[in-house]
């Protein structure tokens, strides 16, 4: 076990290895650090953030990797930021010589090997949750989706988390991509007497008279995982794609 001082242990980014031309065995003990932690979060079945941090970084490393020519030639000048939404590479790079950006992209080759491996224990668990889920429709649906409720049970605790959701479709580009945003409304305990999807969906029709015929998911799964870093990101995704399908035709008709 890797004995990492405090100060390493903020997440890996591009920052860490623009730091490599300081002393480069430091930021590989850096850079194994944050895999470690990484590693133990996906041993304890705890998929996000690390998960998600880790694609970023590695598509990013690779984008360097490929364009570090061009970014230091007169014409394209510096590199200034990384547009995550955009998936573009804006990175301002220390003042370095030949040697030192060779420094640079030798870590990044030695690393980007193990990134993947980690990645690949990552997306195991997140896997092994998705196989194991299942995503049910409560009572009549509605011909309108983008708008609802998803009921997510939490085993750990005992207890069923209702939220509702909204799908919105943003436009770049070109391309239409799905957010959805959830809110939590209630909490249920599972303990509770009649506590079914269908019961709690007609109690919400009760509080809630905005959505008179609501279009309502449950997800069922008897895996026992984290509520945040794992079971809800999971189900997020797996819903995202379920409204995909059942709205493409209304989808369609807005374009």
């Amino acid at each position: 076990m890797l004995n990492i001082p405090r100060a390493d242990m903020d997440p890996l980014s591009l920052d860490t290895f623009t730091g490599a031309v300081d002393d480069v065995e430091r930021t590989q003990y850096k850079i194994l650090g944050g895999l470690q932690r990484a590693q133990t979060a996906f041993e304890q079945k705890r998929v996000y953030p690390h998960l998600g941090r880790l694609v970023k970084l590695h598509g990013a490393l690779v984008s360097v990797l490929e364009q570090t020519e061009g970014f230091r030639t007169p014409e394209t000048g510096q590199i200034t930021g990384i547009d995550w939404k955009e998936k573009t590479i804006t990175y301002e790079w220390p003042e370095l010589e030949d040697t030192e950006m060779a420094v640079v992209e030798d870590l990044i080759q030695w690393a980007l090997p193990r990134i993947r491996d980690t990645i690949e224990e990552g997306t195991a668990v997140y896997e092994h949750v998705e196989d194991n889920l299942a995503l049910e429709t409560v009572g009549i649906m509605p011909s309108y989706v983008q708008e609802g409720y998803l009921m997510v049970p939490h085993r750990e605790e005992g207890v069923l988390h209702v939220l509702r959701y909204t799908l919105s479709l943003i436009e770049g580009e070109g391309e239409v991509h799905r957010a959805l945003k959830t809110t939590h409304c209630k909490t249920v305990a599972e303990e509770t007497v009649d506590v079914n999807p269908s019961t709690v969906k007609l109690k919400l029709i009760e509080e809630r008279r905005d959505l008179p015929n609501p279009a309502t998911y449950f997800s069922k799964i008897e895996l026992h995982v984290p509520y945040q870093e794992t079971l809800l990101p999971v189900v997020k995704r797996r819903l995202v794609r379920r409204l995909a399908a059942e709205s493409g035709g209304q989808d369609a008709r807005r374009q």
